[in-house]
């Protein structure tokens, strides 16, 4: 029972959280410069520009002063903050079925559920490689401590966690892309899929995707590999030393069992932890992976929608990576109570 009244107090609890992150980033897109009202009047001088110059100082300024209040009602920026915030968060159910500002035909929703399984299928993939590596590897190299294979290990790893994403990505399409002539043609240059020039087979398709996700996987796998592997070895060496463990093999039980039965389970805490953050990564996509490999995801379109000044993509986006992120930290909690049985919920 403790436990069921502690979810539902931090199901109550993300509630404010969520609107205190959305109403100060809604606020910011209001008051800072450069909004769509101003992206909008630049549009429109510019094609004034691109006509007869005589008229462009005579219209420059009507445009300016006759048709910013029309546009600041257009886009429900006469209205007081909190209105405007009520109406994106009801009304408009969080921004998602407002129209975009830079393309008018299309919904936020409409964006955003177009380019949402692309950066799951990459972010997925990560994610499973992710913790199917590192939590095995981070075990052996605590069973191997100070052992060739913990040191030969700890290398590559901290070698691939020193290089950047963005490094690290252009490194792996100069290798194996074909953009020079000594090095490998295996993989394509990005995308995620390639032009056929007639009907593949399922498994065709199958092996075309895995070849466009291969490199932008690794990419995506690095930044987190060494952390998790590390984290996954010192917690196990922490718990290995502990005195539950010595007490355990003191009343008769092997090594093996009192490290993989009662010293293991202990050591995942930590690991569940970072659970929230991977899975938010996993929906919400990386910017600097998909510009590179040119794949149209969640968090290439995020930051066309920064620069474009196009709030109302934005702000969906921004409301709906922080639910995953606070569904992410819940199901990190949730885990607590099959991993640590030991945690007072009562007083949490």
């Amino acid at each position: 029972m403790d436990k069921i009244s502690y979810i539902v107090r931090r199901l109550l609890l993300a509630v404010p959280t969520f609107i205190g992150i959305t109403l100060v980033c809604f606020s910011l897109t209001r008051f800072l410069p450069g909004g769509p009202v101003e992206m909008r009047i630049l549009r429109m001088k510019g094609a004034g520009a691109a006509g007869e110059v005589g008229a462009v100082s005579a219209s420059a300024k009507q445009v300016t002063e006759s048709y910013r209040r029309e546009l600041e009602t257009q886009f429900g920026f006469d209205k007081p903050i909190v209105v405007q915030y009520f109406n994106w968060l009801v009304k408009n159910k969080m921004g998602l079925s407002l129209t975009s500002y830079e393309y008018p035909n299309k919904t936020a929703w409409e964006l955003i559920s177009s380019r949402l399984p692309v950066s799951i299928s990459f972010g997925l993939a990560a994610f499973l490689l992710t913790y199917l590596v590192c939590i095995p590897l981070g075990i052996a190299k605590a069973l191997n401590h100070t052992r060739p294979f913990d040191s030969a290990s700890s290398f590559i790893v901290f070698a691939a966690y020193a290089i950047p994403s963005f490094a690290l990505a252009m490194l792996l399409k100069t290798l194996f892309c074909g953009t020079v002539d000594s090095c490998w043609d295996i993989f394509p240059l990005g995308g995620i899929s390639g032009d056929f020039d007639y009907e593949p087979t399922f498994f065709e398709y199958i092996a075309d995707r895995i070849r466009h996700m291969v490199l932008p996987v690794l990419c995506y796998v690095a930044g987190s590999f060494a952390m998790l592997t590390l984290l996954m070895k010192n917690s196990l060496l922490d718990q290995i030393s502990a005195d539950y463990v010595r007490t355990v093999i003191a009343k008769g039980a092997t090594r093996t069992r009192a490290v993989w039965v009662h010293a293991l389970r202990n050591s995942l805490i930590p690991i569940a932890t970072g659970l929230g953050p991977m899975i938010s990564l996993v929906f919400a996509g990386s910017i600097i992976i998909e510009t590179i490999f040119e794949i149209p995801g969640m968090g290439r379109l995020g930051w066309d929608a920064l620069v474009g000044r196009d709030y109302a993509v934005f702000l969906a986006l921004l409301a709906l990576t922080s639910i995953f992120q606070l569904v992410g930290n819940l199901i990190s909690d949730i885990l607590y109570m099959f991993i640590d049985p030991r945690i007072d919920f009562a007083r949490r």
